[in-house]
This record gives structure tokens, C-alpha cells and sequence, in this order.
């Protein structure tokens, strides 16, 4: 079984966002950048997975233009077998990139999907959802247990009421989230060795896939600065300011 991971480029999760002065964008000039959280424990998952014998192949696959080549080969260097950059110097929507990643699948006939549940930079989670539906093959969100016996995956997902049990067929689309697994630390040598494993590009025009950028953002403003606190003597104290805020 082939195991295809989504990788997103993303800004590093411990550095401060700034906005650029003009409101355009996020300014990334000298900023570390990084594998997408969610998608470096998909990953892990996908490595742990082929190491317990329950698949020959792992391959990660980005979407865009060769500055993602960097989480590519992060990506190799913590194991995957082969990666596969799809080039585009646009920024595409959540549809595009499902399309796209369809492609890819369909192409390496992959019996599991693994994506993070959401990038930290857009917070869509529409992604891994709307692979599903264009796939016509089962769909588990926000799974923070997995196991697979045969050609099928029981996982738990994280629910508003708490965990949910539920499985799937394989093949199939599972989105992970934080708790399950931590990923493994990539080693100098590893890194090295990634640089001898096969990188793979392919354009958007070759999948026959059209970007359809509905959605466009005309503006960015960085959330408002919060106000002091303030100190009170008791809760009588406490409730009398929350109403006086009307709060309560």
C-alpha cells in the first residue's frame, strides 16, 4: 500500500505573524518557515505506519512553487520515500488543491491519504473534505487514534461531545490532529540523505487542473492590541465591573 501525505509550507508556528505596513499580506522576508504542525504528525503517522509493515511507500506531495522544495526534503529527510512538488506561483483555495492532490492520488493509486486537519496560516479545514468527496472514498476528521487491520481503519476522533469511534474503508482520506503521535526529530545526517531521494515536479497544466480562485482577500490588519487588566478587591467587586460592562 502507498501512504500519500499533504505537506503545506507555512510560517514557523513560534515565530510573531507581522503584516505587512500596506495591509497586503504577511510579511515573510526573513522568516523561518516550516512543514504545516498538523501535516509533520500526518507524516509521522504515514512513517510509523510503513515501519510496522503495513505499507511499502511513502509520499509527500506540496503545492507550490519551488521555495516549498525546502518542506519537501524536511519531509524525506524524516523518512518518506519519494516527494512530489506541484508547481504553482499562485496562492490556490482549499477546491484547487483537492483537485490537485486527486490527480496525484489517482496517478500513484494510494490506499491512504494522510493531511493535517487544518494549515495554521488559513484555518480552512476544507481540504482533506473535499479530497473525500471528489475521491467518492470514506472520510475521518480530526483523528487523534489510528489503527488499521486489514483494509480497514478504526479511528478516534476528536468530537464537540469528546471522542468518537468510528471505521473506514481503505481507501480512504483521514485528517489527524495534534494528539497522535509527536513527530520525530530529524537528524543531520538524515538531511543529507534526502538530498539523494527522488523530487518529482509537476505543473498544475500537466494534472489538467485549472485553478478557480473564487475567494480573494484585499486586505490584512493584525487583531487589536488588548487592553489592560484591571484589579479588583472581591467577587461583589468583580460582578459590580462586569455589569458595569454590561457582560452580565
Amino acid at each position: 500500500m502507498k501512504i500519500l501525505v499533504g505537506i503545506k509550507r507555512v510560517v514557523d508556528y513560534n515565530v510573531r505573524i507581522r503584516v505587512k505596513p500596506d495591509g497586503s499580506g504577511v510579511d515573510t522576508d526573513g522568516v523561518k518557515m516550516s512543514i504545516n504542525p498538523f501535516d509533520e504528525i500526518a507524516l509521522e503517522e504515514a512513517l510509523r505506519i510503513r515501519e510496522a509493515g503495513l505499507a511499502e511507500e511513502v509520499i509527500v506531495v506540496s503545492l507550490g512553487g519551488n521555495e516549498c522544495q525546502q518542506q519537501l526534503r524536511t519531509g524525506l529527510a524524516m523518512g518518506a520515500d519519494r516527494a512530489i512538488q506541484i508547481n504553482t506561483d499562485e496562492k490556490q483555495q482549499p477546491l484547487t488543491i483537492a483537485r490537485a492532490f486527486l490527480k496525484v492520488v489517482e496517478k500513484e493509486q494510494a490506499g491512504l491519504v494522510l493531511l493535517g486537519k487544518q494549515a495554521i496560516d488559513g484555518d480552512n479545514s476544507q481540504t482533506p473534505q473535499m479530497l473525500a468527496a471528489l475521491w467518492g472514498r470514506p472520510q475521518a476528521s480530526f483523528v487523534s487514534e489510528l489503527k488499521l487491520t486489514g483494509n480497514t481503519a478504526t479511528v478516534k476522533r476528536e468530537v464537540d461531545a469528546g471522542l468518537e469511534t468510528i471505521e473506514v474503508e481503505l481507501p480512504a482520506v483521514i485528517s489527524v490532529d495534534l494528539r497522535l503521535n509527536e513527530p520525530r526529530f530529524v537528524k543531520l545526517p538524515d538531511i543529507m540523505k534526502a538530498k539523494r531521494k527522488p523530487l518529482d515536479v509537476i505543473g498544475m497544466d500537466e494534472l489538467g487542473v485549472s485553478a478557480e480562485n473564487d475567494l480573494q482577500i484585499s486586505h490584512y490588519t493584525p487583531p487589536p492590541a488588548r487592553g489592560k487588566g484591571i484589579m479588583v478587591e472581591s467577587t461583589a467587586d468583580l460582578v459590580a465591573e462586569l455589569k458595569n460592562r454590561g457582560l452580565v
